[in-house]
């Protein structure tokens, strides 16, 4: 999942606002049920139409905008395909948004570039407080994309195939009635590996070990490191551990025939009831999600930062 540079920015640093942005168009994707999302919205689509760059935006969210938008600005309806021909997704929101802002993103391989709006972000490249640099450092594309793993997903019932999904963060499967714990078996390349009573699994990426798996006990696992994971929730077992697998491998959680049905959800976004005797399969996804990087900082920094993690007195090493 190493980066790799879409431009030269050093080359494009010195360009005049609006020089070789002809044909050029960024899609615009906000939490517009927030007054701070709203008001970015208009300060990039400002920005960027200055610039000579278009801007597509949902019908949705442009009817949410307060002021009327430029008859130069694009907007359409959420159809497949609605961010084909943009060279950047630019989302504003908190995490929720930009996995929705990941949905456009992979199905049209488009990179995606998050500015956070939330609480911890950490799919976001920038902050509310820096959008006049990153309406400047995409006008001049000065900026990296990195690809990040997905998760291919799918669902079999008798031995059939009746489901298929895909995730950035995680795939988990859960207990649908809070009374009664979820009893489960879960696999490794074809091979059982436990069985017990919980409230759930996580299957999740790199990318997704600070967010659900790392709420139910996971590792923090380094964006660049190509693994899967998987982590029982609130399980009653002797043998209950975060397992950490091959990128190659295929994590499988059946839920037993006699217990009570459960529920499969995907970035928390995408859900599909599993019937007693469901399979979940989970494995690296065949395509990937593209982030736009603005900054080349160490992820533990990313980490310390998000987290406010405490590393007073830290020296370093000798030098």
């Amino acid at each position: 999942m190493s980066g790799s540079s879409t431009s030269d920015s050093t080359a494009r640093s010195d360009e005049a606002p609006g020089h070789g942005t002809a044909g050029r168009t960024v899609f615009l994707l906000a939490h517009t049920g927030r007054p701070a999302a709203v008001r970015s919205a208009q300060r990039v689509v400002q920005g960027l139409l200055r610039s000579g760059i278009g801007v597509r935006i949902l019908r949705a969210e442009a009817a949410d905008l307060p002021v009327p938008l430029p008859g130069s600005v694009e907007v359409v309806d959420g159809r497949p395909g609605v961010v084909d021909g943009c060279e950047l997704l630019v989302v504003l929101g908190g995490d929720g948004t930009l996995l929705r802002g990941a949905e456009f993103a992979r199905a049209s391989g488009v990179p995606m570039l998050g500015v956070n709006l939330g609480r911890v972000g950490f799919l976001a490249e920038a902050e509310r407080d820096d959008l006049d640099k990153v309406v400047d450092r995409v006008v001049t594309r000065a900026y990296e994309v990195e690809e990040r793993m997905t998760l291919d997903v799918l669902v079999r019932e008798d031995g059939r195939v009746v489901h298929t999904d895909w995730a950035l963060n995680e795939a988990s499967v859960e207990k649908a009635a809070r009374e009664r714990m979820l009893e489960v078996v879960i696999e490794v390349d074809g091979r059982p590996v436990s069985g017990f009573g919980c409230d759930g699994v996580v299957c999740a990426t790199p990318t997704g070990s600070t967010a659900y798996a790392f709420s139910a006990g996971g590792p923090v696992v380094w964006p660049e490191v190509e693994a899967l994971l998987m982590v029982p929730i609130s399980a009653h077992a002797l043998f209950a551990k975060p397992l950490v697998a091959s990128p190659s491998s295929v994590l499988a959680v059946e839920v037993q025939p006699k217990t009570q049905h459960g529920v499969l959800w995907c970035d928390g976004r995408r859900t599909v009831p599993l019937p007693a005797g469901a399979r979940v399969e989970v494995r690296r996804g065949a395509v990937p999600v593209r982030l736009a990087r603005l900054h080349h900082a160490n992820f533990t920094d990313r980490l310390v930062a998000k987290f406010a993690l405490p590393v007073a007195g830290w020296r370093g090493a000798p030098r």
